[in-house]
């Protein structure tokens, strides 16, 4: 039993007394005052070396927008710049080149051939009817059951190539591809009405080949009308009218063999 109270004794027997717990509770206690006065004095006065920018200084005033939303500018770069952005903008045909009010009237100069024709229109690199109408041509050779868009395609290429050069060496002024490939493709209505007539019966005979001069006729004095109107190219009309007969004729032999 006596060993046991010993053993008892050695096992909790420590240098630690009360008078050292006190002594680190002051300790503490004057460490932690320390820092809390240390702390209150920065707050009130910033460090003499610290610079802090004025930017950086913001009075309760300075901002006037609410959470989340910002403050209304009426001067800002954004607003003034963006207001009236998409009413300025041009209609997405006119971006394009399309202007069917100059097609109606291209197409009614042609249908007319004794209408005068307007130069400054026709004198537009624009391609939209002459690519209907090359559309329009092969599908009704296409309803006759006959594939020929290449040869359409082609000859249309060739021919615009040929009558270039020509219009070149016989105005002063030149003229450019896309003005002849306009001028050629919108000549070429009257082409598709033929088509469009082989569909219902054979041209091959006496009334289709009467039918197809008058057609090429129809289409070369309609070309030769504004060619000479666009280029002013007066008292030319017939030198211009051949070539282009020439090159219409090849469509009417499409059309009828």
């Amino acid at each position: 039993m006596s060993n046991f109270e010993q053993f008892h004794l050695d096992f909790y027997q420590s240098n630690y007394t009360i008078e050292d717990q006190e002594e680190g509770w002051n300790s503490y206690g004057s460490d932690k005052n320390f820092c809390e006065s240390r702390k209150s004095q920065t707050e009130k006065q910033p460090a003499g070396g610290a610079f802090v920018p004025s930017d950086m200084l913001l009075s309760p005033q300075s901002y006037t927008g609410q959470i989340l939303q910002p403050a209304y500018s009426p001067d800002t770069p954004s607003q003034l710049g963006y207001s009236d952005g998409f009413d300025e903008e041009p209609p997405l045909l006119e971006e394009l080149g399309i202007n069917f009010e100059h097609i109606w009237q291209k197409t009614l100069t042609v249908l007319n051939p004794m209408k005068p024709a307007d130069g400054s229109i026709m004198n537009e690199t624009d391609l939209t009817g002459p690519m209907v109408f090359c559309l329009a041509l092969g599908a009704t050779l296409l309803m006759a059951g006959k594939v020929h868009f290449g040869y359409v395609y082609g000859m249309s290429a060739m021919g615009c190539l040929a009558m270039h050069a020509l219009l070149n060496l016989m105005s002063d002024s030149g003229v450019s591809h896309g003005c002849v490939a306009s001028v050629l493709g919108y000549c070429l209505l009257p082409m598709v009405i033929l088509s469009s007539s082989a569909v219902l019966f054979s041209l091959q005979g006496i009334p289709g080949t009467v039918l197809a001069l008058f057609v090429i006729g129809w289409c070369s004095l309609s070309a030769s009308k504004i060619f000479t109107s666009a280029l002013a190219m007066e008292g030319q009309q017939l030198l211009i009218a051949y070539p282009c007969a020439l090159l219409y004729g090849l469509f009417a032999l499409l059309t009828i063999f």
